[in-house]
Parts: structure tokens; sequence; C-alpha cells
């Protein structure tokens, strides 16, 4: 997921008054707890799904997968766009995404809620047509077509369609707009032949997929055959093949990111196996993609995002290895739970997961007192190139 480089925040908090600078800074945390506070929410649902008694459990567990997707991810993205971006109006897709939540969480109607995420996505896809506009290119394109993907899922939604329909439509938003951002982030690296049209092919396979429907054979086959492709598609062309041999910062960014291509590349084979969901390749289908693939992603990325989002310093240590290895058991035990029909590993790999969350979070905050104390810990002697403001 993308952030905005060091010299580009300057440039932008220049080009803005000193008050309007400090308010637009307080938007951003506001945004950043909110989408904290969706994600603890979302993650309540997810524990009583999976059998855990917790205080109105039933409620949350039924905006659960909307709350992830549009609540977290979604609004994670649109204000990531925002600070690249600059523009205050960038901020409207943030703040209509955490509308939306809010009145999820206290009870509004399910329509109030698919409104505001559909009204979010649409102002994230006029940003990203402008962008595509002002830079015309296949990353820049990959992240319109990712929002409008988005939309097209909030939108079904908000028709009364069930989240098992819009799923697709979800899923693809993240996995292209992660792409869009990753084929940036490889510029640096020498291009094969055939890259764009092995991507066009893979993004194809995935709207077919997602207009077929996952709880669908046909569907489920075609979706399953784009995860294979876009996860071979990722360990060919991606830079995280090479900064997987450096050091520090590189080396963990880029270990997120094979470890979440596996989990991809599993998810596609889950679908082609068990083509009508059978017992238990939907669930794993969705738990492979958002934890194993879009939350390691967020793993790494979490050094460039926090800062240029909440203009917080933070430092590489070797101890984010710890979250990052339960965060993968979480998801390879929620797999084979399910596999298994093991009831008490599945309740047990939500627990796990939060267990990650909440180790990363300390972790970053070790590292960050360790930098106070001495010397930093070693990290990459170059950070990762960024997507620049459009």
């Amino acid at each position: 997921m993308c952030a905005v480089s060091s010299s580009s925040r300057a440039s932008l908090d220049a080009s803005v008054p000193q008050g309007s600078a400090r308010g637009i800074k307080g938007l951003r945390l506001i945004l950043l707890a909110f989408g904290i506070f969706t994600l603890i929410t979302g993650l309540c649902g997810a524990l009583w799904r999976l059998g855990w008694t917790l205080p109105h459990g039933s409620s949350l567990a039924a905006i659960h997968g909307p709350l992830m997707i549009s609540g977290v991810f979604g609004m994670l993205i649109s204000l990531e766009r925002a600070v690249a971006d600059g523009r205050r109006w960038a901020y409207s897709a943030p703040v209509l995404a955490g509308i939306g939540s809010l009145g999820l969480v206290i009870g509004a109607p399910m329509e109030f809620g698919a409104g505001a995420y559909a009204a979010a996505a649409a102002a994230l896809a006029g940003g990203s047509l402008s962008a595509t506009i002002r830079q015309p290119g296949l990353p820049t394109g990959a992240l319109l077509f990712g929002a409008l993907a988005w939309l097209a899922g909030n939108v079904l939604w908000l028709a009364g369609m069930g989240g098992a329909d819009a799923s697709g439509w979800w899923l693809t938003f993240l996995i292209v707009t992660i792409v869009g951002e990753r084929m940036e982030l490889s510029r640096p690296m020498p291009q094969h032949r055939g890259v764009e049209a092995w991507f066009l092919f893979a993004f194809g396979l995935l709207l077919v997929g997602a207009r077929n429907g996952l709880p669908t054979g046909n569907g489920a086959i075609l979706y399953g055959a784009a995860l294979l492709v876009t996860a071979l598609w990722f360990l060919r062309h991606d830079i995280a093949r090479l900064d997987v041999r450096g050091t520090g910062q590189a080396r963990f960014t880029a270990s997120c990111m094979l470890a979440g291509y596996v989990w991809l590349a599993i998810a596609g084979f889950v679908l082609i196996a068990s083509p009508s969901g059978g017992a238990f390749g939907y669930d794993v289908t969705l738990h492979a993609v958002l934890v194993g693939f879009v939350l390691s992603t967020v793993f790494g990325h979490a050094l460039v995002i926090l800062p240029a989002v909440a203009r917080v310093n933070l430092r590489y240590a070797p101890v984010l290895y710890l979250p990052l290895a339960l965060l993968h058991l979480s998801v390879a035990l929620r797999a084979g739970g399910g596999l298994m029909g093991w009831d008490s590993g599945r309740k047990g790999s939500g627990l796990l997961t939060i267990a990650a969350l909440a180790s990363f979070a300390a972790s970053l905050v070790f590292a960050r007192l360790r930098e106070r104390r001495g010397p930093p810990p070693e990290s990459a002697s170059v950070e990762p190139q960024t997507l620049q403001p459009r």
C-alpha cells in the first residue's frame, strides 16, 4: 500500500497555510484513530463468527465483512491516497468511509452505511481518474480500476445483495490496488516481455470471476485462476524477490510481500479445487487473501504508511518478524482447522490474528523507545520508492 516520500510530504505541507496544515494533520489522526476503532469492532464480529461470546457480537458479526473491507482497508487506502494527492477534497473519501462505519456500528440502517461506502468509493475513483489523466500508465490505471471495483461491490451491497455476492469485487479492489502500487515500486527492476499483458489477463479473469460470483462454480474457478496468475505475476515481476536478499527494513518488507503472494496462490488453488465453496473453500479463500495477503502487505508497508499519515518516526527492528510469523500461523490454523473440521483450531486462529496485530503495534513502540535510548536499529540504507502525489 502506497505512501508518500518524506520530500513529497514536506512539499505538500509547504503548499498550504500553517493553520490549514495543522487542521489536515488533525483530520488524519482522527481518521487513523477511527480506522483502528473500526478494526477492533470488525475483529469482535469475527470472533463472534468463530464461536466466541462477546457483547453485541451478533450485530457486529453481521457487518464484519463490510467493516473490514470498506471501513478499515478502504479507509486506509483512501487516506493514503489523500495524503499523496494533497488536495483537501481528496479527504472526502476516507471521511465518507468513516461515516459509513460509524453508522453501521451504532445501528443505523444498512442502506446508510452502504451508501456512505459507495460515496467513498466514488470519491476515490474520481481522484484516481484525475491521477490517471495527469500521469497515464498501467500503475495509475490499476489504482483507478481498483477503486471502481470497490464501488461496484458497495453498490451491489447497497442494492440488497449479500456480502458473498459482492466479495469478488471487494477482493478485486484490494488485489488490483496492491498490484498498481507494487508496479510503481518495481519500476527499477528490468521489465520482462509480456509483463503488462500478463497483468491484463489476470485482471480480466478477476473481473469475470467477480461478475459471475465467488459462490458459483464458474465464478470460483475463474477467480481462482486469476489469483494464481496474479500470484505468479508478483513472484516474477515484483521487486520483493530482489529486496529479500538485502537487510533490515527492505528485507522485512520483501518477506511480508513474498509470504502474502504464497497465500494468494493458495487461495487460488482452494477456489479451483472447491468451486462451490465446499465446507471451507470460501472461508479459507477470504482469509487467505484478506489476512495472509492484504494484512501481510500492511505489515510490510507500515513503516512507510504511518510516518506519512500520522507524522511519527518509526524504525525497523528484527522483533517485527515475530508478529509476522504469528499472522501467517493464524491463517494456516484457519485453513487447517477448516480442512480438518477442527473448530477449536478455527476459534484459536482468530485469537492468533489479534495477537499478531497487537504484538506488531507493540513491536513498533518497542523499536521507537529503543531508538530514543540509543542508536537506532539497523534498517535499509535506501528508503523504498513510493508513489508521488499526482
